[in-house]
Formats: C-alpha cells, structure tokens, sequence
C-alpha cells in the first residue's frame, strides 16, 4: 500500500541546505500498525508529512495503493489525501467556534457529500462521544477533543489514518483509552502509520520504525 524508495528531503535555512531525510526506504502492507520513533530533529515529522502526501520529496519515489503519488500535482494531491487518509495531530487542530459535529463534517463538505451532519454523528457515536454532539472543543476534555479529531479522521472510511503523537497532549489513562479506538480501527482493517516519543505507545504497534539523523535504523521492513 505504502512504497518508499530513495525518499530524500532538503530544506533551505537562509542560505545553508539542511537534509532531513537522506534516502529513506520503507513499505508499509495494508491493515498494518506501525509506529515511527525518532529523536527531535530525526526527520520522524517530515517522513510522516510526505506519507500524508502533506509535504513532496526532495528525491525518490513514492507509490500509495498502486499509484505514483510524489509527481502529482496539488489538485490531485488534495484528492488523494481527502479519500484516502485521515489525520490525527497532537494538537487536535479543531475549529473552536464550531460544535463537535460542526468540526467533523468539515471533510464531508469538501467531499460535496449530501448528508454531511448524519454521517458526522455517526462517526463521533463510533468513537464514543454520541452525547456531545453540540459542544464547543472548550466544553470537552482533552481525551475528547481527540476523540472529536479521530472522528473527523474517520468519516470518509479513509484505509489509512496517520497519528502525530496523537497521545502527546494526553494523560497515561485518557492516551490508553484514544490508543484503544485507534487498535480498534486497525482490526478492522485501517492501516494505521503514528509517530511518537513513547516506547509505551510503540509497544501498541505490530512494527516499530526507527529513524535517526534521516535514515531509518530499523525496523525498515
């Protein structure tokens, strides 16, 4: 499903070229669980960003369910990640004005899906949260406000849902528990790709991916 070959990424800092990742190799089966640990500055958020089609290669090739996706252009790149991946941050990234139905219909209304609100209750009463369909991300909790995100990353049934620390902002309890929906998505098929800084969280996984100094140590395959 996943394909990374000779993945590079350089970035400009003023006048010096920094490489974050320097020829990254890296196939992920669909259905899997992999985590992906690295120390600050490994180049763990910059391959997350370019398996989430957020961000291009420098170099190399990547392949996403059969397809070229690294040579795409910005249209077909935002259709690719609308229907095929889901996002999960740390920061739950929600809309604050919005209620929580408000906040995952958002990807159903760039997808001109007819029905957007029934299918948004339907994926926060997956995840939980079906009597706090009409609060404010400040009336819910953290372990809320990411079930809300997981929500909104689920409602298109995309296969693959990418994590960045999803558990980071979290206590140990409430983390187990949003890790219990995500293993939970996994058995049912959702491919399921998380970075982070907790061997605890990386235990959860079927593979861990070790990344320093943008080159994967192990775990490669």
């Amino acid at each position: 499903m996943i394909e990374l070959t000779s993945i590079t990424k350089k970035y400009m800092m003023g006048s010096t070229e920094v490489d974050v990742l320097k020829g990254v190799d890296l196939k992920i089966e669909s259905g899997e669980f992999v985590s992906i640990m690295g120390p600050s500055g490994s180049g763990k958020s910059t391959l997350m960003n370019i398996i989430g089609c957020l961000d291009r290669p420098t170099g190399g090739s990547y392949i996403l369910n059969g397809t070229r996706v690294d040579e795409m252009s910005e249209d077909e790149l935002a259709r690719v990640r609308n229907t095929n991946i889901g996002f999960v941050f740390q920061t739950f990234n929600l809309l604050p004005r919005e209620s929580a139905t408000e906040n995952v219909e958002l990807p159903l209304l760039y997808s001109g899906v007819r029905e957007p609100r029934a299918l948004a209750v339907e994926a926060l009463k997956e995840v939980g949260l079906g009597h706090r369909l009409d609060h404010r991300p400040n009336e819910l909790s953290g372990g809320e406000r990411q079930r809300v995100a997981i929500a909104r990353a689920i409602v298109l049934n995309p296969p693959i849902i990418l994590g960045d620390e999803p558990t980071g902002n979290l206590d140990s309890r409430t983390g187990a528990e949003i890790m219990a929906i995500l293993k939970e998505l996994n058995a049912k098929g959702t491919t399921l790709v998380i970075v982070t800084h907790d061997p605890s969280i990386a235990a959860h996984s079927q593979r861990a991916i070790t990344i320093k100094d943008g080159l994967i140590t192990s775990g490669a395959n």
